[in-house]
């Protein structure tokens, strides 16, 4: 029995999760047909989700249909809930692509695509809407192949009754030089042919489309039909077990519950799952005490689920979305991160514990999140990707936690780097304690984060200590020194490191490494980097002049325009900041006619980074987390010692 898990995604408002609802009814997995506008959808079953009208979770479903078991995921389409969007792409077979008859290829349709498409997910277009006036399904399919991929081929009337037409077939033999010979030939049968078809869908050679009206329940039978037959699958239930974590949530009860896509062998209850654990580099091993199959709002137990089998485990207490489970030891990195931060508001009569304690568990069901107590400030923060999410969330905390909270306006996530190579010196050395480390900083490429590589020889420090301190120079985020930001895209290098056989403890390494990074850093020679777009803009050419002058306003830069008779088409990146509210303004100047896709392009440098250095206000000499002195002993006491003469004070230079 086949078992195949399915994405549906689209643009906001393009029917998607009507389009779902046909797919389950017609499979018999519902009696009646909900719809979004009636607040009765089978999979938008959040009371959140039903007001608001849009999908906010990638909630799942199961059908059976002829035989073979679908998992069905409905994904959020609004740009806002992105990062949920991108947990469940990594664990789908395949992907159905919905695109509005009438609005055409939008801005997040283009984001989903890219995705897809990097992922090597295999992906079925439906043209939607066509019952409504201004459609045009031959118009979208030329524009799927101008813009998105020039592979997709049309289905509708080239695979009736599971006879692969002849334009399906020379489709499928252009693209391959013995299938070519065999076409020409006019050797291979129906099956050779659906078998050849099925192999390029999977090998994302060909993208099949079709088309239909989701509401009025026209061509959604007919593309399931066509759906079962070119969806193939191969998962190994003899092999170990392995599985990938897509999903972390929470029952009613609070009970942890751990969303997994099984790849391969089996699992049952009570069966011994390991996974990495976030101490260090011993897998922890937990016990599985149950497993739900979940479907919609509802679940049921089973004892034992295999290869391609979505399902909800309860017993782990740590693992996180984007880990692998069993034989897979790798974890995911997640691209669509949030570029603002919010300030989360609460009343005093709430406590501190019990709104950290709620926040504690959104951060688990969403990593985006990056939930962060601010010592100094004494203040909870977020990270969100824009305005929706924190009015869902303000929702949400108050229907799951009986919390009454607010945020406040959201600013951009700035970072800071380096420009120049210098060494930075940490000691610390109260009475009874001892260490000293030395540490090498280099500018990264953009985007490389944090790297690290250890020069220093084992006679010179023991490997424990080595280890100890690479631990901890990663435990947290560390600040710049211009607004306190974390800084990002520097390669660390440790050069030397001292100890004492009988003072040094474990904290005293975190302490010399911290001065030592931050003693560095006072020395380079600093830049701040703010979070930029890449975007993709298509209007009419009366606007053109219009777009590229608001661009150049934005601090952006783009490429020559490209033009048709009617349209431009103008790529490029622009800081966030100057960014994140175009696309109501392309809307009002064209009318509604104009697109703009806008994807995260990584950070970059600041355009206005003195006026933000000055806003932030930042005192680096009063952050109490962070001094870049060092500490020396003498006479039975420590005193302390400003990072400008600490170098020439260290033991081992």
């Amino acid at each position: 029995m086949n078992k195949i898990t399915i994405g549906i995604f689209a643009h906001v408002d393009a029917g998607k999760t009507t389009f779902a609802e046909q797919l389950l009814y017609h499979t018999r997995s519902i009696r009646e047909r909900g719809r979004v506008d009636h607040k009765d959808a089978y999979l938008d079953s959040h009371d959140i989700e039903r007001a608001r009208g849009i999908t906010v979770f990638a909630d799942q479903a199961v059908m059976s249909y002829k035989g073979s078991t679908y998992y069905l995921i409905d994904t959020p389409g609004h740009v806002d809930f992105s990062p949920e969007m991108e947990r469940a792409v990594r664990v789908m077979d395949y992907a159905i692509l919905l695109i509005s008859a009438v609005e055409g290829i939008q801005g997040h349709t283009e984001t989903v695509w890219q995705l897809l498409h990097k992922h090597r997910i295999p992906t079925f277009f439906f043209i939607n809407k066509t019952d409504r006036a201004g459609a045009e399904a031959d118009r979208v399919l030329e524009d799927i192949r101008l813009h998105l991929t020039e592979d997709a081929c049309g289905l509708t009337g080239s695979l009736a009754d599971g006879v692969v037409g002849e334009a399906l077939i020379e489709s499928v033999a252009e693209r391959d030089e013995q299938l070519l010979e065999t076409f020409l030939t006019g050797e291979g049968d129906n099956t050779f042919w659906l078998r050849a078809l099925q192999a390029q869908i999977r090998g994302h050679q060909l993208f099949p489309c079709a088309s239909g009206s989701a509401l009025q329940d026209v061509g959604v039978s007919e593309f399931l039909d066509q759906l079962h037959l070119l969806t193939t699958e191969a998962y190994d239930e003899q092999a170990p077990f392995g599985g990938r974590i897509y999903k972390i949530r929470h029952d009613a009860n609070g009970v942890r519950m751990t969303y997994i896509k099984a790849l391969s062998g089996t699992l049952k209850v009570r069966d011994e799952l390991c996974y990495s654990s976030s101490s260090g580099d011993i897998p922890l091993c937990e016990k599985v005490t149950r497993l739900l199959i979940v479907n919609g709002s509802k679940s049921h137990a089973v004892d034992q689920v295999s290869a391609g089998d979505l399902f909800a485990v309860i017993g782990l207490s740590e693992p996180e979305a984007g880990q692998g489970v069993g034989i897979y030891v790798d974890s995911l990195v997640y691209e669509m991160v949030p570029t603002l931060k919010s300030k989360v508001s609460f009343a005093d009569s709430l406590s501190v514990k019990e709104v950290w304690k709620a926040f504690q568990v959104l951060d688990a069901e969403d990593p985006s999140l990056n939930v962060l107590w601010e010592e100094s400030l004494q203040e909870l923060h977020i990270h969100v990707m824009g305005l929706i999410q924190l009015e869902v969330l303000e929702q949400l905390v108050k229907d799951r936690f009986q919390l009454e909270v607010s945020f406040g306006p959201p600013e951009i996530l700035y970072k800071e780097t380096i420009v120049s190579a210098v060494n930075g010196y940490g000691h610390f050395e109260p009475l009874r304690h001892y260490a000293e480390v030395h540490l090498r900083l280099e500018p990264g490429e953009r985007g490389s984060g944090i790297s690290y590589v250890n020069a220093c020889h084992a006679h010179d420090l023991s490997v424990g200590h080595q280890n100890l301190i690479k631990t901890h120079l990663f435990e947290r985020d560390h600040h710049g020194l211009l607004t306190g930001m974390p800084i990002t895209d520097i390669r660390i290098t440790l050069l030397k490191g001292g100890a004492h056989h009988e003072h040094t403890h474990g904290g005293d390494f975190r302490e010399a490494a911290f001065r030592a990074l931050r003693q560095g850093l006072e020395k380079a020679d600093n830049v701040l980097l703010e979070p930029y777009y890449q975007f993709k803009i298509k209007v009419e050419l009366d606007y053109i002049g219009r777009v590229l002058s608001d661009i150049q306003q934005a601090h952006g830069q783009f490429e020559p325009p490209q033009t048709t008779a009617a349209h431009a088409v103008i790529t490029g990146k622009v800081p966030v900041a100057t960014f994140m509210s175009y696309s109501t303004e392309l809307a009002s100047f064209t009318h509604g006619k104009g697109v703009l896709q806008l994807v995260f392009a990584g950070y970059d440098r600041c355009h206005n980074e003195q006026e933000v250095i000055e806003r932030k206000g930042y005192r680096k000499d009063a952050d109490p987390l962070y001094t870049s002195s060092s500490i020396f002993c003498a006479k039975g006491h420590g005193y302390t010692v400003a990072w400008e003469e600490a170098e020439a004070k260290m033991h081992l230079l």
